[in-house]
């Protein structure tokens, strides 16, 4: 598994000078208050919104970072951007995928500074359905950078005004949209790693209903993305299938099983979005059950549109184009999003570049995971080395049949490993020993008691 190292020489330098000398837009749209949110410390700023009521309903602008601005397909930033995909976050750091003086610096929607946006205007009624929308390249400046937690206690005491009432309340509004079609978004804790004094160790982290609201914002952008798309027989789409019936069914089953409600005629997305993971039965299920949305991709058309344009987890066509500083797909498929928008043929060297995208994303995000559950392994060996031989109180969350033994989750530490032992209950507590917990290696094991 191999990242890539320190940029080039030919990249860092072709990246300072674009970063002096952008393709500028004409249009000034500096008069929005715009504001970004994300976690304390990001200085990779993709997306600024303001948003607005409107009679009958609201308008969401926002301003994505227009990398297009300073890269072109073809450089030497862009070929190196191809073989990195994405940038790829560790607890020590992080393997960007443009150099800082682009991610971080000038094309990054920082605080009191002008910089060049793809500035999507999305109208939504009073449901929250989009009514229309529109993309456009203009020039923007950011007022303030803040994070989710002030974002949730804004919403939280009632001090929330403008954009952060509205976030709120435009949020719960796709929230219940996304379950109407059907969409799922899974309530379960996030395995982080976090430093700790001069070391790191891995807890739970349940997600902020700011962030939600926040996430809804990026999936309606990427839904209205889709849509421009579809309509010009031209584009880039993340795709989902919908899963087979017999898994559905299979998962069905485990429902039962572990004592999960799961009202007959109720889809998959209505079950998990009552669920508490905090319940050990409803965890497991959490779990199991990510079987259903899995085998997300990326497809380029050009011409009639594929198939399956359709992301079963969304519960609706969609695109990415909310991440350009941090997602290689993302810049493409804005561009072609602006010439759509503009009435103009989408830029051959995009059109080119197209068919490749799908399989240099795919190969990018597997690296990217991988790297990820390894950095998490490491940890949770680290944290337990020295509490080898000792019992914990552990959930089943994932069994198979004929296989002597099953995945279980402690929660002090929040550690996730294989657990040996017979039959051992999906979905119920057990008491197991920890038995190996090597750093060197990346390997824990418990047995059942």
């Amino acid at each position: 598994m191999r990242l890539p190292e320190e940029f080039p020489r030919a990249v860092t330098d072709e990246a300072e000078w674009v970063s002096k000398v952008p393709s500028l837009p004409e249009l000034d749209r500096t008069d929005l208050p715009l504001i970004t949110i994300d976690p304390p410390g990001s200085m990779d700023l993709d997306q600024a919104m303001h948003l607005e009521e409107q009679p009958g309903g609201y308008r969401v602008w926002y301003a994505i970072a227009d990398v297009g601005a300073f890269v072109r397909p073809g450089g030497v930033i862009d070929a190196e951007a191809r073989d990195r995909g994405e940038t790829v976050y560790m607890p020590d750091g992080r393997v960007p995928l443009h150099p800082a003086i682009l991610s971080e610096g000038a094309a990054s929607l920082l605080p009191g500074v002008t910089r060049p946006a793809a500035l999507w205007c999305v109208d939504l009624d009073a449901d929250g359905q989009i009514v229309g929308a529109d993309v456009t390249r203009a020039l923007v400046r950011s007022r303030e950078r803040l994070d989710y937690d002030y974002v949730q206690a804004a919403v939280d005491t009632g001090t929330a005004d403008g954009t952060l009432r509205l976030l709120a309340e435009i949020g719960r509004l796709r929230l219940t949209l996304e379950r109407e079609r059907g969409g799922v978004t899974l309530p379960t804790p996030d395995q982080e790693v976090v430093p700790d004094g001069d070391g790191y160790r891995v807890e739970l982290r349940v997600p902020l209903d700011a962030e939600a609201w926040n996430a809804q914002i990026s999936l309606l952008t990427g839904m209205a993305a889709a849509s421009m798309m579809l309509d010009a027989e031209i584009g880039l789409l993340r795709v989902l299938p919908p899963a087979p019936a017999e898994r559905v069914a299979q998962v069905r089953r485990m429902a039962v099983a572990l004592g999960v409600p799961w009202p007959e005629g109720a889809a998959y997305g209505d079950v998990v979005h009552a669920l508490d993971p905090k319940v050990p039965g409803q965890a497991a299920f959490l779990q199991e059950s990510t079987v259903l949305l899995r085998g997300a991709g990326y497809v380029a058309f050009n011409g009639e549109p594929p198939v399956q344009a359709y992301h079963a987890a969304v519960a609706a066509p969609y695109a990415h184009v909310t991440a350009p500083l941090r997602r290689l797909i993302d810049r493409y498929a804005t561009e072609i999003c602006l010439a759509i928008a503009a009435g103009e043929p989408v830029p051959e060297d995009v059109q080119k570049a197209m068919g490749e995208l799908p399989d240099i994303m795919q190969a990018t995000g597997r690296r990217a995971n991988a790297v990820e559950r390894a950095c998490v392994d490491l940890v949770e060996a680290f944290v337990l080395r020295e509490r080898v031989g000792q019992m914990f109180d552990a959930v089943v969350i994932d069994v198979e049949e004929n296989r002597p033994w099953a995945q279980v989750q402690i929660t002090d530490p929040a550690v996730v490993a294989r657990c040996d032992g017979e039959r051992l209950p999906l979905g119920e507590t057990v008491r197991v020993r920890l038995t190996r917990a090597d750093p060197a290696t990346r390997e824990v094991r418990f047995s059942q008691i």
